[in-house]
């Protein structure tokens, strides 16, 4: 059933807007000279990530200060397992791609409600498409509906992931897949709109990768779970994931027995 309180629509209205403004922020600093590092073990991160998160944390919480924060680019101090409302935030998700002067990156935010996502916005400024869900009210791209792809064949041309799981679907003999998508929310969103069968993530995600998407393929007529079908739960003590598959909801039942089967 769709969740029309107050307090919803304002933080629907809320969200779309900041990320619209997040977007063209980070458009403006695109393909420009940035300051850039890596963090942790291999992760790049730029100037442009942190100015995109100052300016999300900015809008959201003061538009709601008594939600919690998780971001990609903000330290994780905890206080956000207090609070029923959260808001899960990747700045700017695929920055290889976007380092790299690609397209296939995205500004993924979602506001998770009891660990679900309640609203989620995937926006792609370099080519301008915003997908947009809300619980019970279905996914847009730029206004319009979109759904996820029915049927249940594998076709690898239009599947994306790691390769190791690839080479276990039937009809994946190809040696490369024509699709190259940085952002794991793009990815996602890809999905739901129909233009990819199915996606896998490999098993290195990350709550903000994954939230905002997740709603646009429920909401879409789609399915993201583990390979064994558990259900993804956000805003836990654990925001690391493991191996997912996300697709129509016939043809993620058949990838589940797939998978099962060995």
């Amino acid at each position: 059933m769709p969740v029309a309180d107050a307090a919803t629509e304002r933080d629907a209205a809320l969200l779309t807007a900041a990320v619209r403004e997040a977007g063209a922020l980070a458009l403006r600093m695109f393909r420009t000279e940035l300051r850039q590092w890596i963090k942790g073990k291999s992760s790049p991160v730029s100037e442009a990530d942190l100015a995109v998160d100052e300016l999300l944390r900015d809008r959201l919480m003061s538009g709601a200060p008594d939600y919690g924060w998780l971001s990609e680019e903000s330290a994780d101090d905890g206080t956000r397992l207090t609070h029923r409302r959260v808001w899960i935030v990747d700045p700017i998700d695929g920055t290889r791609a976007y380092l790299g002067g690609r397209e296939d990156w995205s500004v993924s935010v979602a506001l998770v409600d009891g660990g679900q996502p309640l609203i989620g916005a995937v926006f792609a400024p370099a080519t301008d498409e915003l997908f947009v869900a809300r619980r019970g009210e279905g996914s847009t791209r730029n206004g319009d509906r979109i759904l996820a792809s029915p049927g249940t064949a594998f076709d690898a041309a239009r599947m994306v992931g790691p390769r190791f799981l690839l080479d276990r679907v039937r009809g994946s003999q190809l040696a490369e897949n024509n699709f190259k998508i940085g952002s794991l929310a793009l990815r996602l969103a890809r999905v739901a709109e129909g233009r990819l069968d199915a996606a896998f993530a490999g098993g290195n995600s990350r709550d903000w990768d994954l939230a905002a998407a997740h709603l646009l393929l429920d909401e879409a007529g789609g399915a993201l779970t583990t390979l064994q079908g558990d259900a993804v739960i956000y805003n836990q003590p654990e925001i690391a994931h493991q191996v997912l598959v996300a697709a129509g909801h016939e043809r993620h039942t058949q990838l589940l027995q797939l998978f099962k089967q060995g």
